[in-house]
């Protein structure tokens, strides 16, 4: 074996274990039990292990100007600090554009609560309530009252209390250096916050209570009265408590909020995507069986028709995986769902340079050629037509890369290193392998299969005909695109909110739709792809804890689980929808 010839396979050999050793284990190994025996080199999206996606858009346009320079970065800060609390590992947080942040919490399913912890702006004050029946009066009938406002506390019966409150806060919640649950000594244990000021806030606190004995102070947090107990006593402890109506777990969560801060800005939910752990087990079950029967059944047919030239193929289809593998492991990439189509996607085109080769090589072997100078001959004539069909690819999905979002993203890049990587295996790696099988095997022959011979259509003399049939197509399925309207568009590109149920037992999409209509929610759309048991609606707002509620009443003795919600406001629907129309005008004129 000459030296360059014993390089190259040495070369494919370490590439091949490095990869290898890269990527073991790809995935997370888990015990019977749950408990994580070996974390995997590759991260999986949340689509595939369940977990919430939620961007957010901060609303500065009221702050000064001075303070919207850098609210993005407190608002991003507030919200860690807030996560970090709550109790998510490997959460991911980050800035989109001027005003978005994009925030992942993998494993996460309580959305609602994880949702008011994430979103609510947590400003707290502390407010004077005016004993002036008179001013109360004005206000219940629309009459102003300078420097107060009307504002309604809910009662323990479920009324509400209008009250007379200061617009000049007396305090905030920036002197709030600690919160925390406790449980009052009285009645049966009702959960309150606790709070301690500094000592600037203590101060403050001292002299309003020493000087308002008798009067009531409101405590308001984003605009709503909690509380507004009547002051007994100057208060100089600095200690103060929020009570209500809590449950345990909104007074903890309230406790978390109060301690990471007021975010600089009201923060709003632009778009979410929840998946619940049983679609994410699913998905990743769903995509590991169509990976293995797409593959199973490519390799058959590459060894099926082309033989050894076929197992030679498979062996670089192999190592075009582990590279891609390698390389989302080195570069701590994600695995999403698009990204497994993306990847299923790079098998196809991987078969299709190792097909434009073979056939390249069994034409020149008809004309006479030896097959050492046919293999030569073909790689150098099927070279142009790879690099072409990849690069053009690669073109697309830079575009679905630089237009697109969140996991589509992700197929995007599984896909531009599937072809970098083919570029690889499917040319340099089996070239090598042939030339090893010819210099030390003597190969002489290769035997392939061949189901049409001597294949000759006249597209050219019969191009009118072609003409026509491609004309009626296109025109057929423009005039379906348009009459169809807003029905070809998901959440994604309409807005709107998305939500899958899996029930224990099958549901009828009627009863389904007679119980949405006593909530007025009759018009939803209301779907079942194949298993009876799975519900999908789709609404222009989220009304899934309505729905949640609403199915415990009406299907009581048949649990379910919520699968996955989506919900993605007008703004964001209509800019994707923008940027794709973009992404494909200059995909077609990139390409």
């Amino acid at each position: 074996m000459n030296k360059t010839l014993q390089w190259k396979v040495l070369g494919i050999i370490a590439v091949a274990a490095i990869s290898v050793w890269l990527t073991w284990p790809p995935f997370t190994i888990k015990d019977k039990e749950g408990h994580v025996v070996q974390k995997g080199r590759i991260n999986l999206g949340l689509d595939l292990q369940g977990g919430m996606h939620v961007v957010l858009k901060v609303d500065t346009a009221k702050l000064p100007l001075d303070a919207r320079k850098d609210a993005i970065d407190r608002a991003i800060e507030i919200i860690r600090n807030r996560i970090d609390q709550f109790g998510v590992g490997e959460m991911a947080i980050q800035r989109q554009g001027r005003e978005n942040i994009i925030v992942q919490l993998p494993g996460v399913t309580d959305r609602e609560r994880a949702l008011e912890i994430i979103g609510k702006t947590a400003h707290l004050e502390f407010k004077l309530v005016s004993d002036n029946v008179e001013d109360l009066k004005k206000t219940l009938n629309n009459e102003a009252v300078e420097g107060y406002e009307l504002k309604h506390m809910e009662t323990e019966r479920g009324g509400k209390e209008p009250l007379l409150i200061a617009k000049e806060a007396s305090l905030t919640g920036e002197t709030i250096v600690n919160a925390k649950t406790e449980f009052s000594a009285r009645g049966f244990g009702e959960p309150y916050v606790s709070l301690t000021l500094n000592s600037k806030g203590a101060e403050i606190f001292a002299a309003v209570t020493a000087a308002n004995v008798g009067k009531r102070l409101a405590i308001v947090l984003d605009g709503k009265v909690q509380s507004a107990p009547v002051i007994r006593e100057a208060i100089p402890s600095g200690q103060a408590q929020i009570s209500g109506t809590f449950s345990v777990d909104e007074a903890n969560d309230l406790a978390i909020v109060l301690r990471a801060g007021a975010l600089p800005a009201p923060a709003l939910v632009e778009e979410e995507r929840t998946v619940g752990p049983l679609l994410g087990a699913d998905s990743i079950r769903s995509c590991i069986r169509a990976t293995l029967i797409g593959g199973a059944l490519v390799f058959l047919f590459m060894l099926f028709y082309y033989r050894l030239a076929g197992l030679i193929a498979n062996m670089a289809l192999i190592l075009n995986l582990l590279l891609i593998l390698a390389c989302l492991a080195i570069f701590k990439g994600t695995l999403t769902l698009p990204g497994i189509a993306g990847l299923i996607l790079t098998i196809g085109m991987s078969v299709d340079a190792n097909v434009l080769i073979y056939e390249r090589i069994r034409e020149e072997v008809r004309v006479g050629k030896s097959l050492r100078a046919a293999i030569a001959a073909g790689y150098h004539r099927a070279f142009s037509a790879i690099i072409d069909s990849n690069l053009t690819t690669i073109v697309a999905a830079a575009l679905i890369f630089k237009f697109g979002t969140g996991p589509i993203r992700g197929f995007a890049i599984t896909l531009t290193i599937g072809l970098l990587a083919n570029l690889f295996t499917a040319v340099a790696c089996t070239r090598t392998i042939f030339e090893l099988l010819c210099e030390q095997f003597n190969l002489s022959k290769l035997r392939m299969m061949q189901f049409f011979r001597e294949t000759h259509i006249d597209f050219i003399g019969k191009r009118k005909i072609f003409y026509i049939v491609s004309t009626i197509v296109i025109i057929a399925g423009l005039a379906i695109f348009f009459m169809r309207g807003e029905k070809n568009y998901g959440v994604d590109f309409s807005g709107g909110a998305l939500q899958q149920f899996v029930f224990e037992r099958p549901v009828k999409v009627d009863d389904i739709r007679a119980s949405l209509k006593e909530i007025g929610f009759g018009n939803a759309s209301i779907q079942q792809y194949g298993n009876p048991k799975e519900v999908i609606i789709r609404t222009q707002a989220d009304i899934s804890k309505k729905l949640k509620d609403l199915f415990r009443e009406k299907f009581k003795g048949n649990p379910f689980e919520t699968l996955r919600v989506e919900t993605v406001g007008p703004a964001v629907g209509k800019n994707l929808r923008q940027n794709a129309m973009v992404s494909l005008l200059l995909g077609l004129l990139g390409i």
